[in-house]
């Protein structure tokens, strides 16, 4: 069984990013061949990917200290304030969701998550490139500050390459979710989702 963040990130997170593809379509259509028109589209649906990915990312590491926090504390009066402590300063709550972030704040909950993606899918070493580089996209479009160094080169933005970053961020959803839930019983004894 999944977690709620996941399970939210595959149905009203999901749709929200078809409706943006939906929209490309309506724009530029269907038919093979490049399309000039859409790059504002493009940049549209690369902002909308990243904070829907970092939504999830947040809502999952508040799902994990729920179940943590449920565990230790069961007087409620200690709940908020052990709940507190382990979102204080949480970086997916002011910054995008890059890999040092996500390291960053998973680490307050014990565990080095990106040596856990990567024992459980060596493909995660990819997905962290991705990630980082949809999110210097990102912040490229959202400060008007494209940097072609920063971007790898790359000066348009394409349709496939906001598709791959959505199938990255889809893989990476689910093993995050897999190896949460696994630190979570391990640490806790109890299953979390």
């Amino acid at each position: 069984m999944p977690s709620l963040s996941y399970a939210k990130w595959v149905s009203t997170r999901a749709s929200e990013l078809d409706e943006m593809s939906q929209a490309h379509a309506a724009v530029g259509g269907t038919a093979r061949g490049r399309r000039y028109a859409t790059q504002q589209i493009n940049r549209a649906f690369a902002v909308l990917l990243a904070s829907q990915f970092q939504g999830f990312c947040r809502e999952l590491h508040s799902e994990c200290v729920s179940h943590i926090v449920t565990v230790i504390a069961p007087a409620p009066s200690l709940r908020n304030l052990v709940l507190a402590e382990f979102t204080r300063g949480r970086q997916l709550d002011r910054g995008n969701a890059k890999p040092s972030s996500l390291g960053a704040d998973f680490d307050r909950l014990g565990i080095n998550l990106w040596d856990e993606l990567k024992s459980l899918d060596p493909r995660s070493e990819d997905w962290r490139e991705e990630i980082d580089l949809l999110n210097d996209w990102r912040n490229a479009i959202a400060h008007q500050d494209f940097d072609s160094a920063k971007l790898n080169g790359i000066i348009n933005l394409r349709l496939a390459r906001v598709r791959a970053w959505r199938s990255t961020c889809e893989h990476l959803a689910r093993a995050m979710d897999d190896v949460l839930r696994q630190h979570l019983q391990g640490i806790t004894e109890l299953v979390p989702w």
